[in-house]
Protein backbone atom coordinates (compact mmCIF):
# COMPACT_ATOMS: atom_id res chain seq x y z
CA UNK A 1 0.00 0.00 0.00
CA UNK A 2 2.38 2.61 0.57
CA UNK A 3 4.57 1.83 -2.61
CA UNK A 4 1.23 2.25 -4.42
CA UNK A 5 0.84 5.87 -2.52
CA UNK A 6 4.41 6.96 -3.38
CA UNK A 7 3.25 6.17 -6.88
CA UNK A 8 0.16 8.21 -6.88
CA UNK A 9 2.31 10.90 -5.12
CA UNK A 10 5.00 10.90 -7.71
CA UNK A 11 2.30 10.84 -10.91
CA UNK A 12 0.66 13.67 -8.76
CA UNK A 13 4.07 15.92 -9.06
CA UNK A 14 4.97 14.75 -12.69
CA UNK A 15 1.08 15.88 -13.73
CA UNK A 16 1.86 19.12 -11.97
CA UNK A 17 5.15 19.55 -13.17
CA UNK A 18 4.11 19.33 -16.68
CA UNK A 19 0.96 21.71 -16.14
CA UNK A 20 3.49 24.45 -14.89
CA UNK A 21 6.06 23.74 -17.50
CA UNK A 22 2.89 24.00 -20.36
CA UNK A 23 1.51 27.50 -18.91
CA UNK A 24 5.39 29.14 -18.56
CA UNK A 25 7.18 27.38 -21.07
CA UNK A 26 4.93 25.60 -24.10
CA UNK A 27 7.45 25.28 -26.41
CA UNK A 28 9.57 23.05 -24.05
CA UNK A 29 6.30 21.18 -23.14
CA UNK A 30 5.60 20.72 -26.98
CA UNK A 31 8.94 19.11 -27.43
CA UNK A 32 8.07 16.54 -24.26
CA UNK A 33 4.67 16.06 -24.98
CA UNK A 34 3.11 17.54 -27.51
CA UNK A 35 5.21 17.07 -30.57
CA UNK A 36 5.31 12.69 -30.26
CA UNK A 37 1.70 13.04 -28.79
CA UNK A 38 0.19 14.35 -32.11
CA UNK A 39 2.76 13.01 -34.12
CA UNK A 40 1.71 9.34 -33.26
CA UNK A 41 -2.20 10.38 -33.53
CA UNK A 42 -1.01 11.72 -36.94
CA UNK A 43 0.25 8.58 -38.45
CA UNK A 44 -1.99 5.91 -36.68
CA UNK A 45 -5.49 8.16 -37.90
CA UNK A 46 -4.14 10.05 -40.99
CA UNK A 47 -5.77 7.84 -44.18
CA UNK A 48 -9.26 7.28 -41.95
CA UNK A 49 -9.00 11.28 -41.27
CA UNK A 50 -8.21 12.26 -44.94
CA UNK A 51 -11.31 9.76 -45.69
CA UNK A 52 -13.79 11.42 -43.56
CA UNK A 53 -12.76 14.53 -44.44
CA UNK A 54 -13.45 14.03 -47.79
CA UNK A 55 -9.59 14.29 -48.90
CA UNK A 56 -9.20 11.33 -50.48
CA UNK A 57 -9.52 10.08 -54.42
CA UNK A 58 -10.64 6.32 -55.76
CA UNK A 59 -8.40 4.25 -56.26
CA UNK A 60 -6.37 3.59 -59.49
CA UNK A 61 -7.55 0.80 -61.60
CA UNK A 62 -4.61 -1.41 -61.61
CA UNK A 63 -5.26 -1.63 -57.45
CA UNK A 64 -8.82 -1.74 -57.74
CA UNK A 65 -8.37 -4.92 -60.41
CA UNK A 66 -5.37 -6.32 -57.76
CA UNK A 67 -7.60 -5.93 -54.72
CA UNK A 68 -10.69 -7.62 -56.84
CA UNK A 69 -8.03 -10.51 -57.37
CA UNK A 70 -7.77 -11.03 -53.67
CA UNK A 71 -11.46 -10.52 -53.03
CA UNK A 72 -11.22 -7.29 -51.49
CA UNK A 73 -12.40 -3.49 -51.78
CA UNK A 74 -9.96 -1.24 -52.91
CA UNK A 75 -9.76 1.96 -50.39
CA UNK A 76 -9.52 5.36 -51.05
CA UNK A 77 -6.16 6.68 -51.56
CA UNK A 78 -5.09 10.12 -49.57
CA UNK A 79 -2.51 12.42 -50.56
CA UNK A 80 1.19 11.12 -50.60
CA UNK A 81 2.72 12.61 -47.14
CA UNK A 82 6.12 13.28 -45.52
CA UNK A 83 7.17 12.44 -42.34
CA UNK A 84 5.39 14.91 -39.87
CA UNK A 85 8.68 17.27 -39.03
CA UNK A 86 8.75 19.34 -35.79
CA UNK A 87 9.35 23.18 -35.27
CA UNK A 88 9.42 26.05 -32.65
CA UNK A 89 5.84 26.00 -32.59
CA UNK A 90 4.00 22.61 -33.63
CA UNK A 91 5.07 20.91 -37.02
CA UNK A 92 4.85 20.45 -41.04
CA UNK A 93 3.97 17.99 -43.37
CA UNK A 94 4.98 17.91 -46.97
CA UNK A 95 1.62 16.63 -49.11
CA UNK A 96 1.34 15.63 -52.62
CA UNK A 97 -2.26 16.57 -54.44
CA UNK A 98 -3.92 13.51 -55.95
CA UNK A 99 -5.06 14.77 -59.35
CA UNK A 100 -8.00 16.77 -59.26
CA UNK A 101 -7.80 18.17 -55.80
CA UNK A 102 -6.67 21.79 -55.24
CA UNK A 103 -5.17 23.93 -52.15
CA UNK A 104 -8.88 25.30 -51.26
CA UNK A 105 -10.21 21.67 -50.81
CA UNK A 106 -7.43 21.49 -47.99
CA UNK A 107 -8.63 24.95 -46.95
CA UNK A 108 -12.15 23.97 -45.96
CA UNK A 109 -11.10 21.26 -43.84
CA UNK A 110 -8.48 22.60 -42.20
CA UNK A 111 -11.11 23.08 -39.04
CA UNK A 112 -11.68 19.27 -38.67
CA UNK A 113 -8.65 18.65 -39.11
CA UNK A 114 -7.60 20.76 -36.14
CA UNK A 115 -10.09 18.37 -34.16
CA UNK A 116 -8.94 15.46 -35.51
CA UNK A 117 -5.73 15.67 -34.81
CA UNK A 118 -5.87 17.51 -31.77
CA UNK A 119 -4.00 20.73 -32.66
CA UNK A 120 -4.52 24.25 -32.24
CA UNK A 121 -4.78 25.20 -35.40
CA UNK A 122 -3.90 23.78 -39.41
CA UNK A 123 -2.52 26.45 -41.92
CA UNK A 124 -2.29 25.06 -45.29
CA UNK A 125 0.57 27.01 -47.81
CA UNK A 126 0.73 25.67 -51.55
CA UNK A 127 4.52 25.24 -52.57
CA UNK A 128 4.41 24.74 -56.07
CA UNK A 129 1.46 22.88 -58.15
CA UNK A 130 0.49 19.84 -56.80
CA UNK A 131 2.09 20.26 -53.71
CA UNK A 132 1.08 21.83 -50.08
CA UNK A 133 2.28 22.42 -46.70
CA UNK A 134 0.09 21.47 -44.30
CA UNK A 135 1.01 23.10 -40.70
CA UNK A 136 0.08 22.10 -37.28
CA UNK A 137 0.57 24.74 -34.61
CA UNK A 138 0.25 23.10 -31.06
CA UNK A 139 -0.93 26.13 -28.97
CA UNK A 140 -1.66 29.68 -29.05
CA UNK A 141 1.11 30.88 -30.02
CA UNK A 142 -0.44 34.20 -29.74
CA UNK A 143 -1.02 34.18 -26.50
CA UNK A 144 2.47 35.85 -24.73
CA UNK A 145 4.76 37.23 -27.56
CA UNK A 146 8.53 37.86 -26.81
CA UNK A 147 11.00 38.99 -29.02
CA UNK A 148 12.84 36.43 -31.05
CA UNK A 149 15.88 35.52 -28.92
CA UNK A 150 18.26 35.37 -31.63
CA UNK A 151 18.04 38.28 -34.39
CA UNK A 152 16.53 37.21 -37.65
CA UNK A 153 18.64 37.16 -40.74
CA UNK A 154 17.41 40.59 -42.45
CA UNK A 155 17.97 42.93 -45.31
CA UNK A 156 18.30 46.48 -45.04
CA UNK A 157 14.82 47.84 -44.35
CA UNK A 158 13.00 44.37 -43.28
CA UNK A 159 11.77 43.96 -40.46
CA UNK A 160 10.42 41.21 -38.05
CA UNK A 161 7.73 43.43 -36.22
CA UNK A 162 5.03 40.47 -35.22
CA UNK A 163 4.70 36.66 -34.92
CA UNK A 164 1.95 35.20 -37.02
CA UNK A 165 -0.50 32.52 -35.99
CA UNK A 166 1.07 29.75 -37.63
CA UNK A 167 4.36 30.37 -35.53
CA UNK A 168 6.32 32.37 -38.32
CA UNK A 169 7.28 36.15 -37.86
CA UNK A 170 5.62 39.16 -40.12
CA UNK A 171 8.76 40.68 -41.76
CA UNK A 172 7.73 44.56 -42.88
CA UNK A 173 9.59 44.69 -46.36
CA UNK A 174 9.55 48.16 -47.50
CA UNK A 175 11.33 47.20 -50.78
CA UNK A 176 8.48 44.53 -51.86
CA UNK A 177 5.75 46.50 -49.81
CA UNK A 178 6.92 50.20 -49.85
CA UNK A 179 3.78 51.99 -48.17
CA UNK A 180 1.40 50.93 -45.20
CA UNK A 181 -1.63 51.79 -43.45
CA UNK A 182 -2.08 50.91 -39.91
CA UNK A 183 -5.27 51.01 -37.75
CA UNK A 184 -6.13 50.87 -34.65
CA UNK A 185 -8.19 51.87 -31.35
CA UNK A 186 -7.09 53.57 -28.44
CA UNK A 187 -5.66 50.68 -26.29
CA UNK A 188 -5.73 48.39 -29.43
CA UNK A 189 -1.82 47.56 -29.32
CA UNK A 190 -1.55 50.33 -32.79
CA UNK A 191 1.00 51.93 -30.58
CA UNK A 192 3.51 49.10 -29.56
CA UNK A 193 3.47 48.10 -33.54
CA UNK A 194 4.80 51.60 -34.06
CA UNK A 195 7.19 51.31 -31.52
CA UNK A 196 8.72 47.86 -32.54
CA UNK A 197 8.77 49.57 -36.46
CA UNK A 198 10.68 52.73 -34.90
CA UNK A 199 13.21 50.75 -32.68
CA UNK A 200 14.19 48.57 -36.06
CA UNK A 201 14.35 51.57 -38.37
CA UNK A 202 16.30 53.41 -35.83
CA UNK A 203 19.12 50.59 -35.69
CA UNK A 204 19.79 51.11 -39.60
CA UNK A 205 20.59 54.19 -41.85
CA UNK A 206 17.20 56.18 -42.78
CA UNK A 207 16.07 58.80 -42.22
CA UNK A 208 12.59 59.29 -39.81
CA UNK A 209 10.23 62.04 -40.85
CA UNK A 210 7.45 62.16 -38.17
CA UNK A 211 4.04 64.11 -38.80
CA UNK A 212 2.06 64.00 -35.65
CA UNK A 213 -0.59 67.21 -36.07
CA UNK A 214 -1.54 66.77 -31.87
CA UNK A 215 0.87 68.09 -31.30
CA UNK A 216 3.71 65.80 -31.21
CA UNK A 217 2.22 63.63 -28.35
CA UNK A 218 2.38 60.53 -30.03
CA UNK A 219 6.19 60.93 -31.69
CA UNK A 220 7.63 63.45 -29.26
CA UNK A 221 9.59 60.22 -27.00
CA UNK A 222 11.20 59.29 -30.60
CA UNK A 223 12.48 62.83 -31.62
CA UNK A 224 16.61 62.23 -30.76
CA UNK A 225 16.31 60.14 -33.74
CA UNK A 226 14.03 61.83 -36.02
CA UNK A 227 15.29 64.04 -39.28
CA UNK A 228 12.43 65.97 -38.98
CA UNK A 229 8.95 66.02 -36.93
CA UNK A 230 6.04 68.21 -37.92
CA UNK A 231 3.78 69.02 -34.69
CA UNK A 232 1.64 71.07 -36.32
CA UNK A 233 -0.94 70.96 -39.79
CA UNK A 234 0.93 74.25 -40.80
CA UNK A 235 4.62 72.55 -40.16
CA UNK A 236 3.47 69.51 -42.04
CA UNK A 237 2.27 71.26 -44.89
CA UNK A 238 5.59 72.47 -45.02
CA UNK A 239 7.62 69.15 -44.06
CA UNK A 240 5.44 67.62 -47.41
CA UNK A 241 6.80 70.52 -49.73
CA UNK A 242 10.71 69.41 -48.71
CA UNK A 243 9.36 66.01 -48.94
CA UNK A 244 7.68 66.44 -52.83
CA UNK A 245 10.94 68.39 -53.33
CA UNK A 246 13.17 65.67 -52.04
CA UNK A 247 11.47 63.80 -54.16
CA UNK A 248 12.12 65.32 -57.40
CA UNK A 249 15.75 66.04 -57.06
CA UNK A 250 16.13 62.03 -56.78
CA UNK A 251 13.90 61.66 -59.77
CA UNK A 252 16.39 64.03 -61.65
CA UNK A 253 19.64 61.89 -59.94
CA UNK A 254 17.89 58.70 -61.19
CA UNK A 255 17.63 60.55 -65.22
CA UNK A 256 21.11 61.89 -64.87
CA UNK A 257 22.71 58.73 -64.26
CA UNK A 258 21.07 56.96 -66.56
CA UNK A 259 21.92 58.84 -69.42
CA UNK A 260 25.58 59.19 -68.16
CA UNK A 261 27.09 57.59 -70.79
CA UNK A 262 26.67 54.50 -73.36
CA UNK A 263 28.45 51.96 -70.14
CA UNK A 264 25.45 53.42 -67.57
CA UNK A 265 23.10 51.13 -66.09
CA UNK A 266 19.54 52.13 -66.73
CA UNK A 267 17.76 51.73 -63.79
CA UNK A 268 14.27 53.27 -62.58
CA UNK A 269 14.59 53.96 -58.60
CA UNK A 270 17.22 54.58 -56.21
CA UNK A 271 18.18 51.32 -55.81
CA UNK A 272 19.76 50.47 -58.81
CA UNK A 273 22.29 53.68 -58.88
CA UNK A 274 25.95 52.57 -57.46
CA UNK A 275 26.21 52.77 -53.61
CA UNK A 276 28.03 55.92 -53.23
CA UNK A 277 25.24 58.01 -55.38
CA UNK A 278 22.40 56.31 -54.02
CA UNK A 279 20.31 58.74 -51.49
CA UNK A 280 19.56 57.58 -47.89
CA UNK A 281 16.08 55.88 -47.79
CA UNK A 282 13.45 58.39 -45.82
CA UNK A 283 10.15 56.90 -43.85
CA UNK A 284 7.72 59.08 -43.25
CA UNK A 285 5.41 58.17 -40.43
CA UNK A 286 1.64 59.93 -40.27
CA UNK A 287 0.74 59.73 -37.07
CA UNK A 288 -3.40 60.37 -36.74
CA UNK A 289 -3.87 60.38 -40.29
CA UNK A 290 -7.65 61.66 -39.51
CA UNK A 291 -6.17 65.17 -38.37
CA UNK A 292 -4.94 65.72 -41.99
CA UNK A 293 -8.28 65.66 -43.30
CA UNK A 294 -10.05 67.56 -40.88
CA UNK A 295 -10.82 71.27 -41.81
CA UNK A 296 -13.09 74.10 -39.79
CA UNK A 297 -12.52 76.90 -42.20
CA UNK A 298 -11.53 77.51 -45.89
CA UNK A 299 -7.99 78.07 -45.11
CA UNK A 300 -8.56 75.14 -43.54
CA UNK A 301 -9.79 73.30 -46.31
CA UNK A 302 -7.22 74.50 -49.22
CA UNK A 303 -4.24 73.59 -46.71
CA UNK A 304 -6.02 70.44 -46.57
CA UNK A 305 -6.53 69.72 -49.91
CA UNK A 306 -3.16 70.65 -50.68
CA UNK A 307 -1.44 68.28 -48.10
CA UNK A 308 -3.20 65.23 -48.85
CA UNK A 309 -2.72 65.87 -53.00
CA UNK A 310 1.39 65.80 -51.47
CA UNK A 311 0.52 62.85 -49.49
CA UNK A 312 -1.11 61.19 -52.31
CA UNK A 313 2.03 61.90 -54.40
CA UNK A 314 4.50 60.54 -52.53
CA UNK A 315 2.01 57.29 -51.98
CA UNK A 316 2.35 57.26 -55.77
CA UNK A 317 5.80 58.60 -57.20
CA UNK A 318 8.41 57.66 -53.71
CA UNK A 319 8.69 53.88 -53.73
CA UNK A 320 11.37 54.92 -56.90
CA UNK A 321 12.54 57.71 -55.00
CA UNK A 322 13.34 56.02 -51.67
CA UNK A 323 10.72 57.19 -49.75
CA UNK A 324 8.19 55.11 -48.07
CA UNK A 325 5.02 56.45 -45.57
CA UNK A 326 3.39 54.77 -42.49
CA UNK A 327 -0.28 56.14 -42.56
CA UNK A 328 -1.76 55.49 -38.60
CA UNK A 329 -4.83 56.25 -37.41
CA UNK A 330 -7.91 55.13 -35.29
CA UNK A 331 -9.74 55.01 -38.23
CA UNK A 332 -10.36 55.38 -41.93
CA UNK A 333 -13.18 56.15 -43.65
CA UNK A 334 -14.06 57.42 -47.43
CA UNK A 335 -16.11 60.08 -44.92
CA UNK A 336 -12.69 61.80 -43.67
CA UNK A 337 -13.22 63.71 -47.27
CA UNK A 338 -11.33 64.14 -50.84
CA UNK A 339 -8.76 62.23 -51.47
CA UNK A 340 -9.17 59.32 -48.64
CA UNK A 341 -9.74 56.56 -51.03
CA UNK A 342 -7.23 57.44 -53.84
CA UNK A 343 -4.52 57.34 -50.45
CA UNK A 344 -5.72 53.95 -49.51
CA UNK A 345 -4.95 52.88 -52.57
CA UNK A 346 -1.46 53.41 -52.76
CA UNK A 347 -1.24 52.13 -49.30
CA UNK A 348 -0.62 48.29 -50.29
CA UNK A 349 0.27 46.93 -46.49
CA UNK A 350 -2.92 46.85 -44.28
CA UNK A 351 -2.54 46.75 -40.38
CA UNK A 352 -6.00 46.53 -38.86
CA UNK A 353 -6.12 46.21 -34.95
CA UNK A 354 -9.17 46.45 -32.94
CA UNK A 355 -11.39 48.85 -34.10
CA UNK A 356 -14.33 51.08 -32.96
CA UNK A 357 -16.50 50.39 -36.12
CA UNK A 358 -17.04 48.36 -38.98
CA UNK A 359 -16.45 50.68 -41.69
CA UNK A 360 -12.58 51.28 -40.95
CA UNK A 361 -11.76 47.63 -41.17
CA UNK A 362 -13.98 47.18 -44.61
CA UNK A 363 -11.85 50.49 -45.20
CA UNK A 364 -8.18 48.60 -44.89
CA UNK A 365 -9.03 45.10 -45.23
CA UNK A 366 -12.67 44.98 -47.57
CA UNK A 367 -10.69 45.42 -51.11
CA UNK A 368 -8.27 42.86 -49.83
CA UNK A 369 -10.14 40.01 -48.39
CA UNK A 370 -13.83 40.27 -47.46
CA UNK A 371 -12.88 37.70 -44.70
CA UNK A 372 -10.16 39.97 -43.49
CA UNK A 373 -12.21 42.50 -42.74
CA UNK A 374 -14.74 39.99 -40.56
CA UNK A 375 -11.26 38.92 -38.60
CA UNK A 376 -10.41 42.45 -37.32
CA UNK A 377 -14.05 43.17 -36.49
CA UNK A 378 -13.51 39.83 -33.80
CA UNK A 379 -10.46 40.91 -32.03
CA UNK A 380 -10.98 40.79 -28.45
CA UNK A 381 -10.47 44.05 -26.22
CA UNK A 382 -8.37 42.20 -23.58
CA UNK A 383 -5.87 40.90 -26.20
CA UNK A 384 -4.58 44.38 -27.16
CA UNK A 385 -1.84 43.85 -30.11
CA UNK A 386 -3.55 41.17 -31.44
CA UNK A 387 -4.21 42.51 -35.66
CA UNK A 388 -4.83 41.75 -38.72
CA UNK A 389 -2.24 42.12 -41.67
CA UNK A 390 -2.70 42.14 -45.66
CA UNK A 391 -1.06 42.84 -48.65
CA UNK A 392 -2.35 43.73 -52.37
CA UNK A 393 -1.96 39.65 -52.86
CA UNK A 394 -5.17 38.89 -50.67
CA UNK A 395 -2.64 37.28 -47.86
CA UNK A 396 -3.70 37.62 -44.82
CA UNK A 397 -3.02 36.38 -41.21
CA UNK A 398 -3.38 37.16 -37.20
CA UNK A 399 -0.46 38.62 -35.75
CA UNK A 400 0.41 39.76 -32.49
CA UNK A 401 3.64 42.30 -31.54
CA UNK A 402 5.39 41.93 -28.60
CA UNK A 403 5.39 44.27 -26.13
CA UNK A 404 7.49 47.38 -25.74
CA UNK A 405 6.96 49.90 -23.63
CA UNK A 406 7.87 53.65 -24.42
CA UNK A 407 10.50 54.23 -22.12
CA UNK A 408 12.33 51.45 -23.78
CA UNK A 409 11.77 52.92 -27.02
CA UNK A 410 12.72 56.16 -26.65
CA UNK A 411 16.05 54.74 -25.12
CA UNK A 412 16.45 53.19 -28.18
CA UNK A 413 16.04 56.09 -29.93
CA UNK A 414 18.57 58.02 -27.95
CA UNK A 415 21.37 55.68 -28.52
CA UNK A 416 21.26 55.46 -32.00
CA UNK A 417 21.19 59.33 -32.37
CA UNK A 418 24.53 58.63 -34.44
CA UNK A 419 22.52 56.98 -37.11
CA UNK A 420 20.41 59.99 -37.95
CA UNK A 421 21.78 60.60 -41.93
CA UNK A 422 22.50 64.25 -43.61
CA UNK A 423 19.46 65.48 -45.26
CA UNK A 424 20.27 68.92 -45.74
CA UNK A 425 16.46 69.92 -47.15
CA UNK A 426 15.25 68.73 -43.60
CA UNK A 427 17.38 70.26 -40.73
CA UNK A 428 15.07 72.72 -40.16
CA UNK A 429 12.75 70.59 -38.94
CA UNK A 430 14.83 68.90 -36.75
CA UNK A 431 13.71 68.68 -33.60
CA UNK A 432 15.14 70.44 -30.71
CA UNK A 433 15.89 67.65 -27.78
CA UNK A 434 16.90 68.74 -24.53
CA UNK A 435 19.92 67.69 -22.63
CA UNK A 436 20.36 66.13 -19.67
CA UNK A 437 21.44 68.84 -17.30
CA UNK A 438 24.57 67.59 -15.26
CA UNK A 439 23.16 69.35 -11.81
CA UNK A 440 20.60 67.08 -10.03
CA UNK A 441 17.36 68.52 -9.83
CA UNK A 442 16.16 69.90 -5.92
CA UNK A 443 14.36 67.41 -4.52
CA UNK A 444 10.93 68.36 -3.59
CA UNK A 445 10.13 69.16 0.35
CA UNK A 446 6.79 67.46 1.40
CA UNK A 447 4.17 69.85 2.79
CA UNK A 448 1.09 69.39 4.78
CA UNK A 449 -1.80 69.44 2.92
CA UNK A 450 -4.14 72.22 3.49
CA UNK A 451 -7.52 73.71 2.86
Amino acid sequence: MTDALWMLLLALLVAAALAVVRRRLPVLFWWLVGYPAVTLRVLTTYRATMDACGLTVPASAMRRATARMVGRQAAPVPPRRSVPLPTGSGLVMRLRMAAGQAPEDFNASADRLRHAWGAHAVHVRPTKPGRLELRLVGWDVLADVRPPRRRLRTEPLTLPLALREDGHWHVRDFRTVPHELILGATQSGKSVYLRNLLCGLARQPVALVGIDCKWGVELAPFAPRLSALADTPDRANDVLDVLVDEMEARFRLIGMRGGAGPDAVLTSDVWGLPEKARPVPVVVVVDEVAELFLAASKYDEKRRDAMVTKVIRLAQLGRAAGIYLEVCGQRFGAELGKGATMLRAQLTGRVCHRVNDETSATMALGDIAPEAALAATRIPAERPGVAVVGDSSGGWSRVRSPHLTLEAAAAVCRDTLGLIPELPRLDTFRPVVAQPSAVPAAQPTARPVTG
